[in-house]
């Protein structure tokens, strides 16, 4: 079957993430993670003291970054220097949230992650793979669920009542973000025109994993 390019949007607490890391096991692809990407430049931007934004864009033109796949999670490379132990530490998840949002530190990861999956055989997820990322992707899923299943979800990963949050008030913080995601000037939350909406609230992570298997498949031309 032809390697494909996938992208997976959606809400939060629609699985993408886990989905999509599942699909790239199951198919032999790579889980190209952007968040990690965004989180080693602004490790680079740390370790060399960078703190104006024209200077951390003007970093991150000249970054020699490589990807590989990992277990459990996707190696990132700098200059042939594996960083990816360090892109989860305190200190990275305290600044990246702005370097993130520098306009040229987007265009330039946008462009490599556009490279790395020119020849297929990705899978990528967030909430405009399908619409700014990856516009020619193969397969396009705008993966969601109904609020009360998300919040569900999230109420059990932060292990119950113990979270001190309620399922009522997780749901409506997932609605609250739907809004903001669904109406934010920058890339807003919505489907591609031409993306194949899967609703996965009746169903496990590894049978959304399938559905999509079969929906690439058929994209192919080899369907079961």
């Amino acid at each position: 079957m032809k390697r494909l390019s996938i992208a997976i949007d959606g809400p939060a607490g629609a699985g993408k993430s886990s989905v999509a890391k599942i699909l790239a096991r199951r198919m032999g692809y790579t889980y190209l993670d952007t968040g990690a990407m965004y989180r080693a430049v602004t490790y680079e931007a740390l370790r060399r003291g960078i703190e104006e934004e024209a200077a951390i864009a003007a970093m991150a033109a000249g970054l020699d970054m490589t990807v590989a796949p990992g277990e459990g999670r996707m190696r990132v490379f700098l200059s042939g220097e594996e960083v990816t132990d360090h892109l989860r530490t305190a200190e990275v998840s305290g600044a990246v949230s702005r370097v993130s949002a520098i306009p040229d530190v987007r265009t330039v990861m946008v462009a490599l992650q556009r490279k790395l999956s020119a020849a297929g055989g990705t899978v990528l997820d967030g909430r405009d793979i399908g619409t700014v990322v990856l516009p020619k992707a193969d397969v396009k899923i705008f993966l969601t669920a109904s609020p009360r299943t998300r919040a569900i979800r999230r109420y059990k990963e932060l292990g119950g009542s113990e979270a001190g949050l309620s399922v009522d008030e997780i749901e409506a913080d997932i609605r609250r973000r739907d809004l903001l995601d669904s109406t934010r000037a920058a890339s807003p939350l919505v489907a591609a025109e031409d993306a194949v909406h899967l609703d996965n609230s009746d169903l496990t992570l590894e049978e959304t994993a399938e559905a999509i298997m079969k929906i690439c498949r058929e994209k192919a031309g080899e369907e079961r």
